[in-house]
């Protein structure tokens, strides 16, 4: 089956040898991804409370600005998916449904 790209219109910008919109975007979206991580790694290591609410406080701004420059490559075109097909996901759930009985906190919550 012919999966279909979950995209807006795309927004044009020059092909030229220098950077445009898109690269910079694009390039800022990575390096917010790459930070976030890293302060994920950072929290989950803080050991004073202190160094872990300021680490928690910037990880959140953080996060906040990879969401909005992926929402402006999304709105531009520029970032696209792909669309999951119904017998893989209805695959997927029979595949792991049974698997609540190893949830820490319980099968209650998954239906």
């Amino acid at each position: 089956m012919n999966q279909q790209p979950i995209q807006n219109p795309e927004t044009q910008v020059p092909k030229t040898p220098q950077m445009n919109d898109r690269d910079f975007i694009n390039d800022l979206l990575a390096t917010e991804k790459y930070m976030t991580d890293s302060y994920s790694t950072a929290l989950n290591e803080a050991s004073h409370q202190a160094l872990y609410q300021d680490l928690l406080a910037i990880f959140t701004e953080t996060q906040n600005m990879q969401r909005e420059l992926y929402t402006v490559m999304f709105q531009k075109g520029w970032y696209k998916l792909e669309s999951a097909e119904q017998q893989k996901l209805q695959q997927s759930y029979q595949q792991f449904k049974g698997y609540t009985n190893q949830f820490p906190y319980g099968p209650s919550t998954v239906q």
